[in-house]
């Protein structure tokens, strides 16, 4: 059985406010102040998992998530705020570790697949980058819902999305190491070292780009 030990995890792309309901569409003014608080909390998610001190992170990580569940509840019907409630939650999940955090990753699955029923692109394949790591990551039944499959399955996903995606090649370059599948791994740790880092991600993706050739070393 995996220990709950979640990776931390990466989302893209500049964030448009969509319609709100069937027919209500968002003013100019409504659409930039939705955009700008998106902003804020990836800006804020990207320092807190990337910069700050590790005995710092599981605090801030907390108040994040206090505050794009409440964005989530003006905006339930958003992929894009769905999915950045997903990403925090797991990042959260994973700085708490242990069993006290399955009820989290648990949420954040359940964010992240919410999102993919809204939009089956789930915010240009971040989705499934996310929802692949916590299903790898998550303990097996009768505890959690780890799951070999269903993280194969959630990285191919993301991957015909963006193939040359940094994150999703690392992430998925380190289950298959974890599966023995050690080729394969290779593969994409030197797909994730060679990708194009997005300019909306640039200081997480090059982080992750450091772990892919470190991993790439260990293989």
């Amino acid at each position: 059985m995996r220990t709950l030990s979640f990776l931390p995890l990466s989302l893209s792309r500049s964030l448009i406010a969509a319609a709100v309901g069937t027919a209500l569409v968002l003013s100019p003014l409504t659409a930039t102040a939705f955009e700008g608080e998106l902003f804020s909390l990836k800006n804020r998610w990207e320092h807190t998992v990337t910069d700050m001190p590790t005995n710092e992170r599981e605090s801030t990580l907390k108040a994040l998530a206090g505050e794009v569940e409440q964005l989530v509840e003006e905006h339930q019907d958003e992929a894009d705020v769905l999915v950045w409630q997903g990403i925090i939650l797991a990042s959260y999940a994973r700085e708490r570790g242990g069993l006290g955090a399955l009820g989290t990753a648990g949420d954040a699955r359940d964010a992240l697949e919410k999102a993919i029923e809204i939009d089956p692109q789930g915010l240009n394949g971040s989705a499934y980058v996310t929802l692949g790591a916590l299903y790898d990551r998550a303990p097996g039944r009768p505890l959690g819902f780890g799951n070999s499959e269903t993280a194969e399955r959630m990285f191919q996903r993301a991957l015909e999305i963006r193939p040359d995606g940094i994150d999703v090649n690392y992430y998925y370059a380190a289950f298959l190491k974890e599966e023995g599948n050690e080729q394969a791994a290779r593969e994409h740790a030197q797909r994730a070292v060679n990708g194009n880092a997005r300019a909306s991600r640039q200081v997480s993706d090059e982080a992750l780009r450091r772990d892919a050739e470190t991993l790439l070393n260990q293989l």
